[in-house]
This record gives structure tokens, C-alpha cells and sequence, in this order.
């Protein structure tokens, strides 16, 4: 397993794309919206592969279920990538067996991510995804 990407919640998108950019030569792929949860990330990749997802949803505290460690800026989640599909299913059923919450169970997402999420014992989201 790897680390796919570590995400940051912003209030202002263009700002921090600028910034990454400027100051540690990432590069910004296309801006993904999803309008249903007016929902809007930046991938920004970094020379050596590492990747930095950039998120903004308005009032996020009005349209996550409680307890989901959403917050308005800061880190959103960590990305474990595990391989495959089947993999991101064994994973997170051991976790739920084990006692772990699971937030999200799961799926492909609009932008076409094979995920789930669960919370470690101190609440932080990681996304499993392949």
C-alpha cells in the first residue's frame, strides 16, 4: 500500500492553487465539480508523483452528517490506495469488523474513484480507494 494523496479543505480554491503551485512547482489538473453537493477539488501533482487534493463545499458543517470530521479548512483526509477494488471491499470490511466506524461504504464517486472511508480512533478520515 501507498499513500495516494493527503486532501485539505479550503474556502478559497484559486488561492491555495496559486500557492502550491508558485511555491513548490505543483501542477494543477482539471477543476472537478460536482453540483449536487456543490462540491469542487484541484488534484495538484508534484514532481514526484505525490499528490495534493484541494476541496471547497459551501457551509460544509450544514451538509455533512454529523460526526463525519468535516470541517470549513484544514485536512480533510488521508488516501490509502490499496491496489484494487476488491481490495479497498476486504480492507474496509476487516475495519468494520475490528470495531472501526465507517463513514462511507463503498463506491465510485462522480469523478470515478473506487472508495470507502473510515475514521481511525482519533476521528480522522482515510479514504481507501484503489
Amino acid at each position: 500500500m501507498r499513500i495516494a494523496h493527503v486532501a485539505i479543505w479550503t474556502a478559497d480554491l484559486d488561492r491555495l492553487v496559486a500557492f502550491y503551485s508558485r511555491y513548490f512547482g505543483a501542477a494543477a489538473g482539471a477543476k472537478y465539480i460536482n453540483p449536487r453537493r456543490r462540491f469542487e477539488s484541484y488534484f495538484l501533482t508534484f514532481e514526484d508523483g505525490a499528490r495534493l487534493e484541494l476541496m471547497r463545499i459551501p457551509a460544509l458543517r450544514d451538509v455533512a452528517p454529523a460526526g463525519e470530521g468535516i470541517e470549513d479548512a484544514g485536512l480533510a483526509h488521508l488516501a490509502i490506495s490499496t491496489g484494487s477494488e476488491s481490495a479497498v471491499d476486504e480492507l474496509t470490511e476487516k475495519l468494520r469488523a475490528d470495531g472501526h466506524r465507517i463513514v462511507a461504504e463503498p463506491r465510485r464517486t462522480g469523478d470515478g474513484y473506487y472508495e470507502s472511508i473510515a475514521l481511525d480512533p482519533d476521528g480522522n478520515r482515510i479514504e481507501i480507494t484503489i
